[in-house]
């Protein structure tokens, strides 16, 4: 008579996750990250040029992964591989990316500050000048509109980092996208608000578009620059504005947009959370909501 199979844990190292519970967590950090990417399922599924039906059954903890489908989904979200296989922070994913494209003197610099050597854990940073507010949140919230009339109001410059990117190109976003890709947008982002950063004097109120978040070096780079105050709006307002818009990217054509936005709302919600102050301007007119904006801006200015 054989012997009976040992059980499945009896074989695996003290600590490794089950192959059930990987596979549901893997699902989960690959809907979470096309969320905040902005993507729909079926806008993935091009993208990559997997079957929309395999990534339901990934994201659902029932895909038979293998490294070749998980290279494509990675590329598709713009991250490396090991960032979509790792169970790491959202820090730590930061920190990978500001790595790759440090100077070698300065990642000599953060060798010697984690090992204890250099600058004292408890310096400080520059501060933050006042007439320094960026804008931040899902588009359709009213940061254009109310940036532009708060700014007036104050006397400020008023730019949007979108259209900054297309100015430098001579291009509009749509075709950006066309052309370079989402990843290929994300790094003229950062490229742009490098740019404002170094480049612009006198106080000044930015409106940076709904992504911002999805990509760790710009936002990064945003709150260690800006004052921010997430604008946000009801889901409902959110899918009216942007239909009013005439731009549902990237989830035109789909029947299933009001579920995507809410799913792409959750999980950036705690990206969006990081900023300083909140203007929600749900059931708020932009008169209402401009005045919010002007007393959020005062309060971070004192």
């Amino acid at each position: 008579m054989r012997p009976a199979a040992a059980p499945d844990h009896a074989e695996r190292p003290a600590g490794e996750v089950p192959d059930a519970a990987y596979l549901f967590d893997l699902g989960q950090r690959v809907r979470r990250i096309r969320a905040i990417r902005g993507m729909s399922r079926k806008v993935l599924a091009q993208v990559s040029g997997i079957s929309e039906r395999y990534i339901a059954q990934l994201e659902g903890g029932m895909g038979n992964v293998s490294i070749v489908l998980l290279r494509r989904i990675a590329a598709a979200v713009s991250m490396p591989v090991e960032d979509l296989v790792m169970d790491a922070s959202d820090d730590w994913a930061a920190i990978r990316r500001m790595l790759r494209s440090a100077a070698p003197e300065r990642i000599a610099r953060a060798r010697q500050i984690l090992a204890g050597q250099g600058l004292p854990l408890d310096s400080h940073p520059q501060p933050i000048p006042p007439g320094r507010i960026a804008l931040v949140g899902l588009r359709g919230a009213g940061k254009s509109t109310l940036g532009e009339i708060v700014a007036g109001r104050l006397g400020w410059k008023f730019l949007e980092l979108n259209r900054e990117i297309e100015r430098s190109l001579g291009l509009s976003v749509t075709e950006i996208y066309k052309l370079y890709g989402q990843d290929g947008y994300r790094r003229l982002e950062l490229a742009s608000l490098r740019e404002i950063v170094a480049g612009t004097t006198g106080p000044l109120l930015l409106a940076t578009g709904g992504g911002i978040v999805a990509e760790p070096l710009s936002y990064e780079l945003l709150l260690s620059s800006f004052h921010t105050i997430w604008v946000k709006t009801s889901p409902d307002e959110h899918m009216n504005r942007v239909r009013e818009q005439g731009d549902l990217r990237p989830m035109a054509n789909d029947s299933t947009a009001m579920q995507e936005l809410v799913t792409i709302l959750t999980n950036r919600e705690p990206l969006y959370a990081r900023a300083e102050a909140v203007v929600d301007t749900a059931g708020r007119s932009v008169e209402q909501s401009a005045s919010d904006l002007a007393m959020a801006i005062a309060t971070l200015r004192k």
